[in-house]
């Protein structure tokens, strides 16, 4: 009779281990989405974070520009780029200007 305990000992043993194994794989099963989701976040709030740096950055540069560009000097350079002139003053537009110079020059060799 004891051969026969011993069976039932191995049996009961093996399907208590394959017990244990499908219950820590239930459990593996039901961590897996919630993990899953969880390194999904850290993920996009490390993208989050350095879309927040740069545009923190394009702020402060931005600001510095408008700083700048509200003084008077920076703001009369930038009318004249545009074309507007003073009152009184009389705008001319020149072209051609290195053909000019070429001619200026080869007039110099003659």
């Amino acid at each position: 009779m004891p051969p026969r305990k011993a069976r039932r000992r191995t049996r009961r043993s093996v399907l208590r281990r394959w017990a244990a194994l499908g219950a820590l794989g239930l459990v593996a099963l039901l961590y897996y989405q919630p993990l899953r989701a969880y390194v999904g976040a850290r993920s996009q709030e490390a993208a989050q974070a350095a879309a927040v740096r740069r545009l923190r950055d394009e702020q402060r540069s931005l600001e510095r520009r408008v700083k700048r560009s509200s003084s008077l000097t920076v703001l009369a350079a930038e009318a004249r780029t545009l074309g507007y002139v003073r009152p009184g003053e009389h705008l001319f537009i020149v072209k051609n200007i290195r053909e000019w110079r070429r001619e200026q020059h080869a007039s110099r060799r003659r």
